[in-house]
């Protein structure tokens, strides 16, 4: 059984307002969004539960336990240096122990496979590749990850991504994870040439997530559909939220404070400072679609919207945090150390 430490007390009162959205002031750390609820019949994500449980403290310890297809919980303690990408098998759950334990050198790659859940892990500084790769895989939950590096003196490309989402990935949940010091930080789809790959699938639910100092990509998507909610940006570099080839976006219940440019662009122009080795002059995509939900507070940040899309609502129960009580709220509960395992 999982235990879950709230670092201060919350209201416990859940207030309905109108009749599209309910409001609650206590954190809601149990799973929802898309890894909940996927379409196509499948179940919801369960990760290793039932099967063989595993304690690691070494990073040859944790490439063995990963493998095969069976059901399996792994429980990381320490430092963990690994030699290459973490390749998951599927049906597992990776979980930090206690104040979370940390991932270096190399990422954590989710590639093809299904059923993975990913929480309490710090992935820090990850040269070369990514802190976590989803790729062609299904039903995945990361959830109260911290992934840093040291943003952003060595430019967009000394890193890749901390959670990148490509070729056809779906039914995903991205919760609860501090995000921080880093240029490049979520994409959803990694190529405008991938369109008969991606469309109809990259469905992406982000919410109550902490980015602070981070340069782009919070997220930016292609050819999908994201729902992004009740996230806290502070200070962020460049452009917040991208929607661009076709992808869908339903902004609501974000805030954002501190320096800001472009909190949300549907603008097809991938910027420079986003990647700079494919255009100096960026490079222009076809617009994205966007909604907007509850109200989001944008701070100082402008947003672009040029073309309104038709995911007008999301298809699962979910709860909106209001939105004076998302900074606080996000910052006492998001990242590593708010779950005991």
């Amino acid at each position: 059984m999982t235990t879950f430490r709230l670092p201060f007390p919350f209201l416990l009162s859940i207030i309905l307002i109108g009749t599209s959205h309910v409001y609650a002031a206590a954190p809601q750390f149990d799973q929802v969004g898309f890894s909940k609820f996927p379409g196509a019949g499948l179940r919801e994500t369960t990760g290793g539960q039932g099967g063989r449980v595993f304690n690691v403290t070494s990073s040859k310890e944790l490439e063995a336990a990963v493998k095969g297809s069976d059901s399996k919980t792994i429980y990381i303690q320490g430092n963990i240096a690994l030699s290459r990408a973490l390749g998951v098998g599927p049906n597992t759950s990776l979980l930090g122990v206690g104040s979370g334990a940390t991932i270096t050198r190399s990422g954590i790659s989710i590639k093809n496979v299904t059923n993975v859940i990913v929480r309490n892990l710090k992935i820090s500084k990850i040269l070369g590749d990514d802190g976590i790769e989803i790729r062609n895989s299904t039903r995945v939950w990361i959830d109260h990850n911290e992934f840093e590096s040291d943003c952003c003196g060595g430019g967009p490309d000394k890193y890749d991504g901390q959670v990148d989402i490509v070729r056809a990935s779906d039914w995903i949940t991205v919760s609860w994870n501090y995000f921080h010091d880093h240029w490049k930080a979520s994409l959803v789809g990694n190529s405008d040439a991938l369109r008969s790959v991606d469309t109809g699938h990259l469905h992406v639910t982000y919410h109550h997530n902490y980015w602070r100092h981070e340069g782009t990509r919070g997220p930016a998507g292609r050819f999908g559909t994201q729902h992004v909610y009740n996230n806290l940006y502070v200070d962020y570099l460049h452009q917040v939220i991208h929607s661009r080839s076709d992808n869908q976006v339903l902004v609501e219940g974000n805030v954002f404070r501190g320096n800001c440019t472009e909190a949300l662009s549907t603008y097809g122009l991938v910027i420079p400072m986003d990647s700079p080795n494919t255009s100096v002059n960026g490079d222009e995509e076809i617009d994205g679609y966007a909604n907007l939900g509850a109200v989001n507070d944008w701070g100082t940040c402008k947003t672009n919207i040029t073309r309104v899309g038709t995911f007008t609502k999301a298809p699962y129960p979910y709860t909106l945090t209001p939105l004076a009580e998302v900074e606080q709220l996000v910052k006492a509960g998001a990242g590593i150390g708010k779950l005991q395992f």
